[in-house]
């Protein structure tokens, strides 16, 4: 390699690479941008002199020519809720093989702040992921318009939509429990604005339907421990003797609540929550719950926006996957905070 010399502090280009290397500016930057057009030994070359010349690509400086940033927007509707992790992870780990960064936001359940959100990063992301969106369907349709938008836990016509399938693990869990006694089973609901919390109850309500158990939708606060706890009462009053919660928090609060009132779980009162987050299992007893396949979501989310980025499906010369994937699964979990009724307890 040829020697260069550059002024203390300066940063260095892509010429000063191409000189070091010995090869044109212009086979720098396919090498930089696009590394399989250049053969391997060029690849190398210009790879050791920008490590030698501690070079890093600036990735809004080559959105300039090529519009694209290599990044994209993940905004989720609570960050602190343990739901969004493996969604987080999932799609964080596919960006990294596609060699994109991601970039976090939430919007704290608020669709007009969701919406905020999204206008901002658009402009300064090749897309956006939204996961769990409050936003009504229009808002998204328009936010699209512009950039691809992905939704998880959502289905929007002509929008690329990540539905988990809800009614295999909702069927076992109202199966499991109708074979453990049950015969009125309660629903605690999720936020309004929620489509993912109406598609689940829609589910359920169907399954007690088909297997002529009692069902009842008990609204609760929020989504959240406080939400299962306040939840407790009106569930116990319903004459309900079980509780499938729309996600694994309302079902800890609930469960706490229900044995600081000395109701036994699972002899006089089974609990079931929804998505098997981190640290279901860290309760006494441990929580049933049905696992949603969480990490496969964030990916699959992430494959779609990058299959709706214009030219990719020409440049890998494969054909961009569905714009709706339903088929990932949901399974039942059952631990130890669902079980038999007691005789005494059920009447």
């Amino acid at each position: 390699m040829a020697k260069i010399s550059r002024t203390a502090g300066s940063k260095a280009t892509i010429y000063d690479i191409a000189k070091l290397a010995g090869v044109n500016p212009s086979t720098v930057s396919r090498a930089l941008a696009k590394p399989g057009r250049v053969s391997a030994k060029t690849q190398k070359l210009v790879e050791d002199a920008a490590a030698e010349l501690n070079y890093s690509v600036n990735p809004f400086a080559r959105a300039l020519p090529t519009g694209r940033t290599n990044t994209f927007g993940l905004i989720v509707s609570d960050i602190t809720n343990p739901i969004y992790f493996d969604i987080i992870r999932g799609a964080e780990a596919s960006a990294s093989l596609s060699g994109f960064t991601m970039v976090l936001a939430e919007s704290a359940e608020s669709a007009d702040t969701e919406l905020t959100v999204a206008q901002r990063m658009l402009p300064a992301t090749d897309g956006v992921i939204l996961a769990s969106p409050r936003m009504p369907d229009s808002r998204i349709r328009e936010l699209a318009e512009g950039k691809p938008v992905v939704v998880i836990n959502r289905s929007i016509e002509g929008i690329g939509s990540v539905v988990p399938d809800v009614d295999p693990g909702i069927g076992e869990a109202v199966r499991h429990l109708a074979a453990n006694g049950h015969r009125k089973l309660a629903f605690i609901g999720g936020p309004k604005q929620s489509w993912m919390a109406a598609r689940r109850w829609e589910s359920f309500r169907a399954a007690c339907e088909w297997s002529r158990l009692d069902s009842v939708l008990q609204p609760a606060t929020s989504p959240t421990l406080d939400g299962g706890r306040r939840a407790a009462r009106d569930v116990m009053g319903s004459g309900a003797t079980s509780a499938l919660c729309y996600n694994d928090l309302l079902a800890i609060g609930l469960m706490q609540e229900l044995q600081a009132a000395s109701v036994k779980v699972p002899d006089e009162f089974s609990v079931i929550g929804f998505d098997n987050i981190f640290g279901s299992d860290f309760t006494t007893p441990q929580l049933s719950t049905i696992a949603s396949p969480l990490r496969e979501c964030g990916a699959a989310a992430l494959e779609l926006l990058l299959a709706a980025l214009p030219g990719t499906a020409t440049e890998t010369g494969k054909p961009a996957p569905s714009a709706r994937l339903q088929e990932l699964r949901t399974t039942l979990v059952a631990r130890g905070s669902s079980g038999r009724l007691l005789a005494s307890a059920a009447g």
